[in-house]
């Protein structure tokens, strides 16, 4: 992996946690909103602290959309799980939330995940990197690493994919 894709997995999980924590701030500053109140929810986003948990989170969900166009979703979300680390720590010492034992404990057993994910693959390799082929097209090409491509037939196959 090259070092602008460990610095969109970075920006991932720093975009996540600093945007979740703003927000938060920012709603217990307002108080509580319901949605049924539409001047309710506009005053919340007015509010400096919503505005910037959103623009935050606005970004995660652009660096998040880069991860998944070159990874896999089951690499991506767990290579960015140090943010329930990090949002635990911005909580506990910034917000000055209690976080239990059992929540860290839970922090901990999810992050420890990470190990397993990372070493393998980022990308499930489908041919020759092209997208997928239509389920409705009647042929596909299959190919194998180091080899010439075979041609499919779904009468061939029994009609499965």
């Amino acid at each position: 992996m090259t070092f602008r894709k460990y610095l969109v997995l970075a920006g991932i999980t720093v975009f996540a946690a600093a945007g979740d924590s703003m927000l938060s701030h920012g709603m217990k500053q307002t108080g509580h909103i319901s949605i049924h109140h539409l001047q309710g929810v506009i005053l919340a986003i007015l509010n400096p602290w919503v505005a910037l948990g959103i623009v935050l989170l606005l970004a995660f969900f652009a660096a998040y959309m880069s991860a998944l166009s070159w990874a896999d979703l089951t690499y991506v979300l767990p290579a960015t799980s140090l943010g329930y680390v990090l949002l635990a720590m911005v909580a506990r010492f910034a917000l000055h939330e209690h976080v239990s034992l059992l929540r860290w404990l839970g922090i901990v057993l999810i992050s420890s995940g990470v190990g397993f994910v990372a070493g393998g693959p980022a990308l499930t390799l489908h041919g020759q990197h092209e997208p997928l082929v239509p389920a409705e097209l009647p042929d596909e090409v299959l190919v194998a690493e180091d080899e010439e491509p075979v041609v499919a037939s779904a009468a061939s196959s029994g009609g499965q994919r």
